[in-house]
């Protein structure tokens, strides 16, 4: 089920129109990079360590060249590629950079690292000249886990990091926490740690690259969601003027953070192309996805909260250390997750005290990249985990020790210094539990007791940080400091427009959203709109799509560029009439006189602007195009939710059944809804992920645990719950649409909802649960121990 809010005015904007991508995508006509066949091409594997740490003392790709249909093999020697480092504006004692060769040279540092490439005939050339590498390694002890890096005498995954630490922030430390500490009522303390996991898009990442010798130029496509942050970074690499490098992103199935990084593997396959002059293409296997492509989550919190007698938070006190892998990423870097949860924390209580300390810990694992939520799904686990504890030792109800805590007042500037816009934290909560009650669920779980079953209900309340402007990115000192969005809105002589936006969709249906955000700028219909993205060539600067910005920031440049459009439409009809502009106004996909209700379609305007230019008034250009930037120039926007979930615990197999769903989420105004709720449950079912299932282990030598679907465990739709959405409406007033980002928010509230309904259930047990993912072993042991 699904409560949505309706337009009142007629217009697209709050309107559930069917998505304009699918008629495309469900036909099979979608079209995506390794789809892309090019006379000539050649393809590209990569050779990669089999050890997680050691010293290259020979590499051979002799053997590789005598292999039947292959045509080159590449070594960082033969390509000479600048390394990918990115950095933090902070002294050395706080940041480690470590650059990150594009092929690795004299040392590998994870298991699955590329080596070099081999470019054949076919794929299945490729990949018997990578079989055909000689690679003699000086083994080194790896380092496969948090605690053993920051061990005495650990070995060092980079020389010039000492303890393995990249990143140690101490943030946030409020004079007279440990007086607060010491004299409060009741201090409830959680240690936990959550899996290693993989964004796992469905379609993995891949690349074609190709020389154009009549525009000079590199034409790299490629499943990435920052186009021109790869075109920033391979024209660095290749010593090339970035004019010269052309990124295009065609459909692309799924990226979660996990390509919102620059990879190595197309820069190294760029490389190959432009020495070649034939294209290449490089897709990656599931196998290397899994193991060698850039993993996320893997974290431990040591935290402690204080409450006062009546429920009230007085402090909270935190040491993070986040396992970021083998290197930092371009561009966040490896102080993206332990940052991310330091500032943030807090989240949707009133806090008086706060202390943090945040690190990131580089080990012989594939490096760590933003993954949907980054951090929050983490923080937002400890910090109800935390609530759950005291209300038990309080005494109290759960919820109602959430309510006493909540920020209700607005704006709200935090402990964190960071500043809340209005948001339905409180209403939230009350309408999720109401929900819970209304539907039966707290009598069917006592009644369920007396059956001897195990119930538990549980919930998890958050806000999510969204539209991150340059404001909120420069606050972490970022050397390359994202923010802003560009849009183009361009009207043909048919009256037709065409958007293009820096915002890259991968699911998200920005072909919809973004049209009919233009659409009721303009009052067009929605049909003659269309949205191109994707294109280095096409635009002229954009940070992409990550971090739930598309809409707040992007959506918004393409309004205010609608909106310049449709002002200067105003003025070519003024001036056609000889009335002043105050005369006019927009109508439906023309411009009406105020007056005698006279009407000038957009195409007659067009005609005036692009065929009968000597009829415009001098200070009118030809043409009909708007070009809008758009930054959010506060700490960001704040969507808001509230999880609850019902799960019974099964005895014997362990097994966490999901009874029951309901979500409801704030995402200011909802440009439209059924999209809303796409992102929404499939963020749940992320989460759901993270909670019960997804995790890569490591064994001493550092080998990872899963190298297929046999090994890592994916909830299937059988595992995944049915979700009630339920939209509340909170208009944020820093967008031009009003929107705040919704994106991650499924992902981030989904595993503490279920990890306290699991403890909910196993509150015979006496057991409690800190870290996820809970598995059926785990649950199984509790209940036996009930028994």
């Amino acid at each position: 089920m699904t409560t949505e809010p309706k337009p009142s005015d007629g217009s697209l904007i709050g309107a559930s129109v069917a998505r304009q991508e699918d008629p495309r995508l469900v036909s099979g006509r979608g079209r995506f990079t390794d789809d892309l066949r090019l006379p000539g091409m050649l393809y590209a594997q990569f050779v990669r360590s089999r050890v997680a740490h050691g010293t290259v003392t020979s590499l051979d790709l002799a053997p590789v060249l005598e292999v039947p249909g292959v045509v080159a093999a590449y070594s960082a020697d033969d390509l000479k590629l600048v390394d990918i480092t990115a950095r933090l504006d902070r002294p050395v004692s706080e940041f480690v950079p470590t650059g990150m060769p594009v092929l690795a040279r004299d040392r590998v540092r994870y298991a699955g690292e590329p080596l070099a490439v081999v470019v054949a005939r076919d794929p299945y050339a490729a990949e018997d000249g990578v079989e055909a590498a000689k690679v003699e390694y000086d083994l080194r002890q790896p380092v496969t886990s948090a605690a053993q890096a920051l061990a005495p005498e650990a070995t060092l995954v980079h020389d010039e990091a000492p303890a393995n630490t990249l990143l140690d922030v101490s943030m946030f430390a409020t004079e007279g926490i440990d007086e607060v500490f010491a004299e409060a009522g009741h201090v409830v303390t959680v240690n936990t740690s959550t899996g290693r996991q993989n964004a796992l898009p469905l379609e993995t990442r891949g690349a074609v690259a190709e020389w154009d010798d009549r525009d000079r130029q590199l034409s790299l496509t490629t499943s990435s969601q920052v186009p021109h942050q790869v075109r920033t970074v391979a024209a660095a690499c290749l010593g090339m003027d970035e004019s010269a490098v052309r990124v295009i992103v065609p459909d692309m199935g799924g990226g979660f953070g996990l390509k919102c990084v620059v990879g190595r593997e197309e820069i190294v396959t760029a490389a190959a192309a432009l020495r070649l002059r034939r294209p290449v293409k490089w897709t990656e296997d599931r196998k290397d996805a899994l193991t060698a492509s850039f993993l996320g989550r893997e974290q431990h919190y040591d935290a402690r909260a204080a409450f006062s007698a009546e429920g009230r938070l007085l402090a909270l006190d935190a040491d993070i250390v986040c396992d970021m892998g083998a290197y930092s990423c371009y561009p966040f870097t490896a102080g993206i997750e332990p940052m991310m949860a330091s500032s943030e924390m807090p989240s949707v209580y009133r806090l008086p005290a706060y202390r943090v300390r945040a690190r990131a810990v580089t080990t012989n694992k594939a490096p760590s990249a933003p993954y949907r939520g980054v951090s929050r799904p983490q923080y937002v686990q400890v910090v109800e985990r935390l609530f759950e504890r005291a209300a038990r030792e309080l005494g109290m109800d759960a919820v109602e020790l959430r309510r006493r805590n909540l920020i209700t007042e607005f704006p709200y500037t935090g402990v964190n210094n960071v500043t809340y816009d209005p948001g339905s934290y409180l209403e939230s909560l009350n309408l999720c539990e109401q929900t819970m009650r209304d539907e039966g669920w707290y009598e069917l779980r006592e009644r369920a007791a007396a059956e001897g079953r195990h119930l538990g209900i549980g919930y998890s309340c958050f806000s999510e940080r969204t539209g991150y402007g340059s404001k909120a990115f420069a606050q972490r000192k970022m050397e390359v400091v994202p923010g802003f969005d560009i849009s183009e809105v361009r009207m043909d002589v048919s009256g037709a427009l065409v958007v293009t936006t820096g915002t890259m969709s991968h699911g998200q249906s920005h072909e919809t959203t973004f049209a009919q955000i233009a659409a009721s700028e303009l009052g067009l219909e929605l049909s003659r709109v269309r949205v191109h993205q994707g294109d280095t060539n096409r635009v002229t600067y954009g940070w992409g799509t990550y971090a739930s910005r598309s809409v707040s920031i992007g959506g918004s440049a393409v309004r205010r560029a609608a909106r310049q459009l449709g002002e200067k439409l105003c003025a070519i009809a003024a001036a056609r009439w000889d009335v002043p502009v105050a005369e006019v106004e927009l109508g439906r996909a023309a411009v009406r006189h105020r007056a005698d209700g006279a009407q000038l379609t957009f195409a007659e305007l067009a005609d005036v602007a692009y065929l009968k230019s000597h009829l415009l008034p001098p200070e009118l250009e030809p043409g009909l195009s708007e070009t809008a930037s758009f930054d959010v120039s506060t700490d960001g926007t704040f969507s808001n939710a509230t999880h609850g979930t019902v799960v019974e615990l099964h005895p014997g197999t362990g097994q966490v059944e999901i009874l029951r769903y309901v979500c409801v989420e704030d995402c200011g105004v909802a440009i439209n809804p059924r999209v809303v709720d796409g992102q929404t449950r499939g963020g749940i079912a992320q989460g759901v992920a993270g909670a019960l299932f997804e995790r890569i282990t490591y064994d001493d030598q550092g080998e990872p645990s899963a190298t297929s679907f046999m090994d890592y465990k994916v909830p299937t739709a059988l595992e995944t719950p049915e979700v009630s959405v339920h939209h509340l409406e909170t208009p944020c007033a820093f967008t031009e649409t009003g929107a705040k980002g919704v994106g991650e928010g499924g992902t981030i509230g989904a595993p503490a909802a279920v990890l306290n309904a699991v403890n909910d259930a196993l509150t015979p047990t006496g057991v409690e649960l800190d870290s996820t993912p809970v598995t059926p072993e785990t649950v199984a042991r509790a209940l036996e121990h009930a028994s």
